[in-house]
């Protein structure tokens, strides 16, 4: 697919967690101030809360948003350290596999209910080497996740950031699931200190079917979390990330992600004119 067919308008997005909304129409007032009108929606509140979200798809079109894909998270995951996520993040636990796959299960059954064809989520820590007695364990598992959403025609998108490039194209290619891809964040890779954003975005490009626009600052002590920061202030080379994007033709979306911060919005509009910028618009 030729990305000249899509502008740059119809590709950007707003990831809905990073707008810290209580409700559909908080969610709406909240996009409605970043100027943008797509979403990637988290899917867990959804599940948790019908109460509260069950009306999402309604709200969303009568607004005229469109939910470009999916977000779910793990139960117990631990962001205080690089330490406790290596330990509690996504399908790796032992304790809380059970319970997961439950929810990923339901998660899938409302994204197909929005018509979604894309979710994302993090792994967990994915083991280096193969000789690893959990690498053949998260591969299992990896392979049940991606066939809840294989059986709704869906595509999972593995997040980057918590190995580097080389070990997950490695797991990539030993799952060799069709309906697996990465949704790739240039900033994890520099939170995590797993390597350079655009060498790894060059050596996963065949497998990238959602960018995550977020940036960050390395960190100058090991094993601590770097910094992420407002976009275009960050180490991410916007200019080079993209020029990287056109060399791929990568056709996907952009989806922008502040994590960080009291400003939310305001920071969401920087990112899209730094976007806007690095495309020469």
């Amino acid at each position: 697919m030729d990305t000249k067919n899509r502008t740059l308008v119809e590709r950007l997005a707003v990831c809905s967690w990073s707008l810290q909304p209580a409700s559909p129409q908080d969610l709406m007032a909240k996009l409605r101030a970043t100027g943008l009108r797509r979403l990637q929606l988290a899917l867990d509140p959804l599940r948790e809360s019908p109460g509260v979200w069950g009306e999402t798809k309604a709200v969303c079109r009568r607004h005229g948003i469109a939910i470009v894909s999916g977000m779910v998270g793990c139960l117990g995951e631990d962001y205080t350290t690089l330490e406790s996520i290596r330990r509690t993040g996504g399908v790796a636990p032992d304790g809380t596999w059970t319970e997961n796959l439950k929810n990923i299960k339901l998660a899938a059954a409302l994204a197909g209910d929005l018509g979604l064809k894309l979710v994302t989520f993090h792994a967990g820590f994915l083991p280096h080497e193969e000789s690893d007695p959990n690498f053949a364990r998260m591969l299992e598992r990896l392979a049940a996740v991606a066939e809840v959403f294989g059986e709704r025609k869906m595509v999972l998108g593995l997040e980057t950031g918590q190995e580097t490039a080389p070990v997950l194209l490695r797991v990539l290619a030993k799952l060799g699931r069709p309906n697996v891809a990465v949704n790739f964040d240039p900033a994890n890779m520099i939170l995590y200190d797993k390597g350079n954003p655009l060498e790894a975005l060059s050596l996963l490009g065949p497998w990238v079917r959602q960018v995550h626009i977020k940036d960050a600052r390395r960190t100058k002590k090991r094993g601590t979390w770097g910094q992420e920061v407002i976009v275009g202030t960050g180490e991410v080379d916007w200019q080079a990330f993209f020029a990287t994007l056109r060399e791929m033709n990568f056709p996907g979306d952009l989806v922008i992600e502040r994590e960080a911060g009291d400003q939310r919005a305001a920071d969401i509009r920087t990112a899209r004119a730094v976007v806007e910028k690095a495309f020469g618009l």
